[in-house]
């Protein structure tokens, strides 16, 4: 026993252990309150109208992008809020919530703006003037396939301001180690927005359903909603509008932005380039999009636990770096890339376990498009998506500890590299050259995750090593 636990890895202490559990857990069931309210929507498309999936997914291309932006460039209101606390300041804190409320409020504006004045073109360019003739697109009116997505996508883009300040809120609750607040809030919106896509969409209490569309005025709802209430415990519960005793850092306005830049880039580079997969596979076949999209929902659904560990692996780093104390970075970074590993063998575990019953839960078992049954298809792809979340959890852990040392740009890089000169080109390759359809376009996804995961790991080791012990 003596010599078990002179063996045992610093940065595998039970103390440490035991704050990454109560800050990621939290963070982890948080997190994915988010993608359940887009698996929810799938799961309800998939239940009352399953051929209308296509028009949800791919109205999150430029949805996607611009949350990712948003996350990114606010993400500095998590990390200096970190910093703080590690330091006993974080009574000063009320100036970074509301340098980061304004940017939020500022822009949502601005992303709405853009998204709901620019869908019409963008979907007519890409499935009306640039769709392969030979694509299902084509046999499926693509006019009218470009204009229901774009309806879809504007009636989201009113959501967009709701979900800036929301997130805003989010950050620094949780970076004030307070995630539970966040956890419950975020659980009202999922169960909200269940209540109203089955009036919307499944035609309960006597509404008529809407569809797709349906399921639009869901989200936006319910994310309104939440970012009212997650406001007021924000501004109740936390020095959000105390006055600093103090003045920030040099520059600091600056660095808030900058910290979070480089991952609001990462962020469009992987929401944007999974996206534009979603574009591939209705190219493919409107059945492909459907079977690829719900293989992909059940992926992102598994990514809200790496996040998680992500997430809290960020705070725990930020705070070693606001003390100076690099051997605590280096142990915090490590325990959370072997988390992310231990997750993933879990998880991956349980999904090929459980892939007849989860296709089952997202599509009634009877769902045909284009003679293809949709349950046994959706089923044959999760093994590959438990295999290529693995890496996907990794990319994060391990961009999200170097960017809270300040690491900022290399990570972006990488991302950038990863799926757009990767992911993006072998799925087109691989599911429309080589006509793999939508297991090819999940293989793709493999070779750009794994690259992903691999690199942004190796430079975090690297990085880490460098600290003395």
């Amino acid at each position: 026993m003596r010599m078990f636990r002179l063996g045992w890895p610093a940065w595998a202490r039970p103390a440490d252990i035991g704050d990454l559990l109560r800050l990621s857990v939290p963070i982890a069931f948080t997190r994915m309150s988010q993608m359940l309210m887009g698996v929810t929507d799938a799961i309800v498309l998939g239940q009352f109208a399953p051929g209308e999936l296509p028009y949800i997914l791919n109205s999150w291309l430029p949805m996607g992008v611009s949350l990712g932006l948003g996350i990114g460039i606010l993400l500095g209101v998590q990390v200096l809020t970190s910093e703080l606390l590690g330091i006993g300041r974080e009574g000063e804190s009320g100036r970074i919530f509301r340098r980061g409320f304004v940017t939020s409020l500022v822009l949502g504006v601005l992303l709405m703006a853009v998204v709901y004045f620019s869908s019409g073109a963008l979907f007519h360019w890409l499935f009306v003037d640039i769709a392969p003739k030979t694509s299902a697109v084509d046999q499926a009116d693509p006019e009218l396939v470009a204009s229901s997505v774009a309806h879809v996508t504007r009636i989201l883009s009113f959501g967009l301001v709701g979900f800036m300040i929301s997130t805003v809120c989010s950050y620094y609750l949780e970076a004030l180690r307070r995630p539970l607040l966040v956890t419950a809030v975020m659980y009202f919106g999922v169960f909200l927005n269940l209540g109203i896509d089955l009036a919307l969409v499944g035609g309960f209490w006597g509404f008529e359903p809407m569809g797709a569309e349906g399921v639009a005025w869901a989200t936006t709802g319910s994310r309104w909603a939440l970012t009212l209430v997650m406001l007021v415990l924000v501004l109740i519960l936390t020095p959000a509008l105390t006055r600093s005793s103090q003045k920030g850092v040099p520059n600091e306005a600056r660095k808030q932005l900058s910290v979070g830049t480089g991952t609001a880039i990462s962020n469009i580079a992987e929401w944007g380039g999974f996206n534009l997969t979603y574009i591939i596979a209705t190219w493919i076949s409107l059945a492909a999009n459907t079977v690829y999209g719900y293989a992909i929902q059940m992926m992102g659904l598994c990514f809200m636990f790496y996040l998680g560990i992500a997430s809290a692996t960020s705070v725990r780093v930020a705070e070693a770096y606001g003390r100076g104390n690099l051997a605590e970075i280096r142990d915090a970074g490590r325990l959370g890339v072997a988390a992310t590993v231990l997750m993933g063998v879990i998880l991956g575990v349980l999904v090929v376990l459980f892939n007849d019953t989860l296709a089952g839960l997202l599509v009634r078992d009877t769902a045909m498009m284009n003679g293809v049954q949709l349950a046994p298809a959706i089923a044959g792809l999760l093994a590959f998506a438990a295999v290529a979340t693995l890496f996907d959890g990794l990319q994060a852990t391990a961009s999200f500890a170097l960017r809270a040392q300040e690491v900022v740009w290399v990570p972006s890089m990488i991302h950038i590299g990863s799926f757009f000169l990767v992911m993006i080109p072998a799925c087109y390759w691989i599911g429309i050259v080589q006509e793999g359809g939508a297991t090819g376009m999940m293989l793709g996804v493999m070779l750009g995750v794994f690259t992903a995961g691999s690199l942004q790991t190796m430079l975090l080791e690297w990085k880490t090593a460098r600290q003395p012990s």
